[in-house]
């Protein structure tokens, strides 16, 4: 059986506290009405017991009050902020063969 705490996927955008990091959360939806893509983007406080740097997409769970405004913890790691640097700068220079081998 599994438990029902709310998990959410993010990226740190801060690490100034100690074990604590601020997570954002974009979400897209659109309008009832007019059918737009609205997008919207929270941020979390979330205890950090893994060591996250700033750009790495985290996997959150709900917990207990740690403090004030502290309700996540982070529960994984789902990609470093290196990794996805390597995954852009290999995407960038695809791109600039492809550019070149037109020319």
């Amino acid at each position: 059986m599994t438990n029902t705490r709310r998990r959410l996927i993010g990226v740190v955008t801060r690490i100034k506290s100690e074990k604590t990091v601020t997570v954002r959360i974009d979400r897209s939806s659109r309008h009832p009405l007019y059918g737009k893509v609205l997008r919207t983007n929270k941020n979390y406080l979330a205890h950090d017991e893994l060591g996250c740097h700033i750009g790495d997409q985290v996997k959150m769970i709900e917990s207990r009050p740690i403090s004030k405004r502290k309700r996540w913890v982070v529960e994984e790691i789902l990609q470093r902020q290196s990794e996805l640097e390597a995954s852009v700068s290999a995407v960038e220079t695809q791109d600039e063969v492809d550019v070149e081998a037109e020319a």
